[in-house]
């Protein structure tokens, strides 16, 4: 059982496109928000679709996977978010069409009903000053803790917005080349870890590496770390993050220690890239998973 309300997830949902003319549901906070709706958490997704057929389809999945659709607005005037993406060298690049539904999710729309509990969001879904605002005023609720997840995509982001948001955080995720984007480059990478930890006076810092695995610094200066194990099967690496903050976020919500929450949020890591895309709607894709939380 969940120890808090929520969790909230703001941000952008959007349709990957893939080379081999897969179209696939994506989003980093749709994919944390769908994974934790698959491990019963039932989350709120705070986001905006366009009034088209695009949006209509996602709103139809959510309601097929059964999470609610309440926090979602419907946009008549800008179109459902979606990326086209190129995989090069089994890495991920990604064309974000700009000026989509998610980026304009209306202040003054947003459900009434939210005050505590932990609020997820990224930094691409407040490329937009109109969604900017709405996050801006979600964080009046004092009693939400951030869990921010770092996605620098390039153009879409400036230094100075994303400082802002950190000073706001609780815990933070980012990898190892957005550590360096934001100034942190130290020799030793535990350094730099703790160099961006106390710049903004995070309770904890997860660092994910990749094929390296990921760590976990506290503010206590606790240094958690984990190797994940071969996947079983690679198709691409689109979402693999999203899936680990996830499952983490499902270990704060159910009182996990960090070396558990980070050795099951390395697992599923693993096992979503064996998926074309970030998210799959096969219930035994998660049961199975589920059944190793014993």
């Amino acid at each position: 059982m969940k120890s808090a309300p929520g969790p909230y997830i703001f941000g952008e949902v959007l349709f990957d496109l893939f080379p081999t003319g897969e179209k696939v549901l994506g989003g980093a906070p749709f994919n944390v928000a769908w994974h934790l709706q698959a491990l019963g958490d039932c989350p709120q997704f705070i986001s905006r679709v366009g009034d088209d057929d695009p949006g209509h389809e996602i709103l139809q999945a959510m309601a097929a996977w059964g999470m609610s659709a309440e926090g979602v607005q419907l946009d008549p005037e800008h179109p459902t978010g979606r990326v086209v993406v190129q995989i090069v060298d089994t890495e991920p690049h990604y064309h974000i069409v700009p000026d989509c539904a998610y980026d304009f999710i209306v202040a003054d729309q947003l459900c009434p009903a939210i005050s505590a509990g932990i609020l997820y969001h990224g930094t691409l879904g407040l490329r937009n000053q109109v969604s900017r605002t709405a996050l801006s005023r979600l964080l009046q609720h004092h009693g939400l803790a951030v869990f921010l997840d770092v996605n620098l995509r390039d153009p879409w982001w400036q230094l100075e917005e994303v400082q802002r948001w950190l000073t706001r955080a609780r815990w933070v995720k980012l990898n190892q080349q957005e550590l360096q984007s934001l100034g942190f480059a130290a020799t030793d990478l535990e350094q730099a870890v703790t160099e961006f930890q106390e710049r903004f006076s995070l309770e904890q810092v997860i660092l994910t590496r990749g094929e390296a695995g990921a760590l976990v610094r506290t503010s206590g200066g606790e240094v958690h770390r984990v190797v994940p194990e071969p996947a079983l099967q690679f198709i691409d690496a689109v979402g693999a993050g999203d899936a680990f903050s996830a499952v983490y976020i499902h270990g704060l919500l159910a009182g996990w220690s960090i070396p558990a929450a980070l050795a099951a949020a390395q697992r599923f890591a693993s096992k979503v890239v064996g998926l074309r895309g970030a998210t799959t709607n096969g219930q035994a894709f998660y049961r199975t998973f589920i059944d190793t939380l014993g």
